[in-house]
């Protein structure tokens, strides 16, 4: 089964849909919408229409406060990312998040730290804890890390291997194509392809989605097994290419098709 989930990307405290290609250039972000509703609105939205396992992205310093509204609104029923740390996992967790994610913090410069991992681990634990092990993609095809608002690209290939590794420590995976993210061009059919091959936990993927018919494709290409996101496609998003009616109908058809 393949599921919609929604995002609440905050950027200097508000709701934005960002290229994510622009967040590893001088040029400052290019930003493809900003939003005049709140976190709370967006989260509310989720909640009525019962879009679970949507994530909250904290794109710098600035956006606590819009978080928290939002995850206030939908006590466990939001994940939080962005500057999340051993340090202040379970604050984000007491405070009513249902899971933290983490990409940058169990990296030291290029390579991936388990003793920071552990430590996460050992703060909120496995069931709480998503790992966003957004990519890049490789000359040689393959895809790796990127963190620090994608500005680093590590030495941690995606593979099975590693993904098998991870899982002792998280519940879910989060994979943003950074390559693609925002420029509603298309996902990475061959990303999505592996993360359905490689991945035995929940997984959702981002990036380049515009089209309703993206959410049958990423099931067709992970078997049912990866998850979608729709960022600047979708209308509540000022897009135009995506309704988020479309979305919820789709998501009511496959819980039906379960049962």
């Amino acid at each position: 089964m393949t599921l919609f989930k929604g995002c609440i990307d905050i950027h200097d405290g508000q709701v934005k849909q960002i290229v994510g290609a622009s967040l590893d250039t001088d040029e400052g972000i290019q930003t493809n919408f900003v939003s005049s509703k709140s976190s709370k609105y967006y989260a509310q939205l989720y909640r009525e229409n019962d879009i679970e396992g949507c994530h909250i992205i904290k794109l710098g310093p600035g956006c606590d406060e819009a978080a928290l509204e939002a995850i206030r609104e939908w006590k466990n029923g939001l994940q939080v990312g962005g500057g999340i740390t051993s340090d202040n996992a379970k604050y984000w967790i007491d405070e009513g998040a249902a899971k933290v994610i983490v990409t940058s913090y169990i990296f030291s410069g290029p390579e991936l730290d388990e003793s920071k991992l552990k430590s996460l681990y050992e703060a909120v634990g496995k069931d709480k804890l998503v790992l966003d092990l957004s990519c890049k993609r490789a000359v040689n095809g393959g895809w790796f890390v990127a963190t620090n608002r994608w500005r680093t690209v590590t030495n941690t290939e995606l593979s099975k291997d590693l993904f098998e590794r991870l899982a002792h420590y998280c519940s879910e995976f989060l994979i943003h194509a950074a390559d693609v993210e925002g420029l509603c061009k298309g996902i990475d059919e061959d990303l999505v392809a592996k993360l359905g091959e490689w991945c035995d936990i929940p997984v959702t993927y981002a990036g380049g989605a515009k089209h309703i018919d993206d959410l049958a494709l990423v099931k067709r290409l992970s078997r049912g097994k990866v998850d979608l996101t729709f960022g600047s496609a979708l209308d509540i998003f000022g897009g135009s290419l995506v309704t988020f009616a479309d979305c919820v109908a789709w998501n009511n058809n496959e819980k039906r098709s379960i049962k």
